[in-house]
């Protein structure tokens, strides 16, 4: 790390922090901190390259009068070895080809999901296999969405997975849809993406997967890429609520003149949007919020839903928690939110396929209705139905500011579009643009 002082915050599945390291930051000597909580499809090395990345460009940009401390969050996830890696911008960017589950992906897993090795083994196998049998790929489907119970004992549970009300919500696509329907559709879905067309309604899949049997076992791997997505966007929302809130209400009490600034990529932006739901009203050490290209619902913070006017987001009323704005960067170019996140997010209509076969070569099922938009993330197009919420362009924030409080969506289009298959742009956030976006939320070039 170039920059400093500089301090790791590790959190566990059920959110107790580090002792040692919550004690260092609790003495960090600084007037304003920027913490930075990573996103799902991330390893603990690449969460500490993008942090290093993304740091060294705020000394050139803060006031004089700011003393800046920096703080990376730790919390269990994986990275998949066919993702591309956050890159500064000029980098190529890098990706592994979609196949079988390399042996770092199987240890991810084993030590992400502690008591599934069996079924690890066997999902692996399965990929390695690839027969052409349709039984198989069911058997694929029921196996990947075993890793997405909660842990039992653990405080994991459904309140940390529901963006909106539960009978709103549920049940997602992801976990109750006939895995080997479910499977098709993704490997439609990938097909797309493979053809560089933009985010979009993936087309009712009325026809064979693209390369038959291969392309149907693409979709079955991305059938449990999406499951360990769904899993640890449970475990963001608990690391959030009941492990970086409180710390940030010690840290509140302990050191009330630091000021706070949360970012977050991906799950990561939730975990650090939920952290609001567990700091205590009053607490006002959080002055800022960034959001890039967050992979949870863009009616979170809704007041009401535009189509349930007496529901509302599981984030309603959180920004008035922040003494300044919470702003959302998206890009259209994200296919991981604008293509897979409301085809797993919507909900599942397995009474429509349970039964049928829909290997290659089979009767097309039913078409699927396209999700629609009331699926999309907040890192595809901003807040929806937040009062007094502003959009606005990003070259237009860099050089206008931004509001001094309320939801802010940021299209960051512009700059945040390279990346490719399977998750296009949703990687490629290490842009300097993007810590002025930071820096202006929270006043730090003042």
């Amino acid at each position: 790390m170039d920059v400093g002082p500089y301090q790791d915050i590790g959190f566990d599945q059920d959110g107790d922090v580090d002792p040692e390291q919550r004690n260092r930051l609790l003495g960090v000597e600084a007037t304003d901190v920027v913490l930075f909580a990573h996103g799902w499809n991330t390893s603990p090395a690449v969460a500490e390259r993008l942090y290093a990345t993304f740091f060294a460009y705020f000394p050139g940009l803060v006031g004089t009068g700011v003393r800046l401390g920096y703080a990376g969050v730790v919390w269990p996830s994986m990275k998949f070895g066919d993702e591309p890696l956050p890159e500064p911008p000029g980098a190529a960017v890098r990706a592994v080809p979609a196949a079988g589950l390399v042996p770092a992906d199987r240890h991810a897993l084993g030590v992400l999901f502690p008591g599934h090795t069996g079924t690890v083994a066997r999902l692996g196998a399965l990929l390695d296999e690839r027969p052409a049998s349709a039984s198989a790929v069911a058997e694929f489907g029921r196996l990947a969405r075993r890793l997405a119970e909660p842990p039992a004992g653990g405080l994991e549970t459904s309140c940390f997975t529901d963006d909106l009300p539960g009978d709103e919500q549920g049940p997602p696509a992801v976990l109750f849809e006939d895995p080997l329907a479910f499977s098709r559709r993704l490997a439609h879905a990938l097909a797309k993406v493979d053809d560089g067309a933009r985010p979009g309604p993936v087309p009712a899949f009325g026809f064979d997967p693209p390369d038959g049997w291969d392309g149907l076992w693409r979709g079955a791997k991305e059938l449990l890429r999406q499951t360990t997505y769904y899993a640890l966007k449970r475990r963001a929302g608990a690391v959030g609520e009941l492990g970086l809130g409180p710390l940030l209400a010690q840290l509140a009490r302990s050191r009330p003149a630091l000021r706070v600034h949360l970012v977050g990529h991906g799950q990561g932006a939730r975990l650090v949007a939920f952290a609001l739901r567990g700091l205590p009203d009053g607490v006002r050490t959080v002055k800022s919020v960034t959001l890039f290209q967050g992979a949870f619902s863009h009616y979170a913070f809704a007041h009401s839903l535009p189509h349930a006017a007496g529901r509302s987001g599981a984030l309603r009323s959180m920004e008035q928690r922040v003494d300044g704005p919470v702003v959302a960067c998206h890009s259209h170019h994200d296919t991981a939110l604008g293509t897979f996140y409301p085809i797993v997010s919507g909900l599942a209509r397995d009474d429509r396929t349970a039964g049928l076969d829909t290997a290659p070569g089979a009767a097309a099922p039913p078409p699927f209705p396209d999700p629609g938009p009331r699926w999309w993330a907040v890192g595809h197009d901003g807040f929806r139905a937040a009062p007094h919420a502003t959009r606005i362009a990003l070259a237009d924030a860099l050089a206008r500011g931004l509001p001094r409080a309320g939801c802010v969506s940021v299209d960051a289009s512009s700059v945040v579009r390279r990346g490719g298959p399977p998750s296009g742009a949703h990687n490629d956030v290490c842009h300097p643009e993007l810590a002025q976006v930071v820096v202006a939320a929270g006043r730090l070039g003042e």
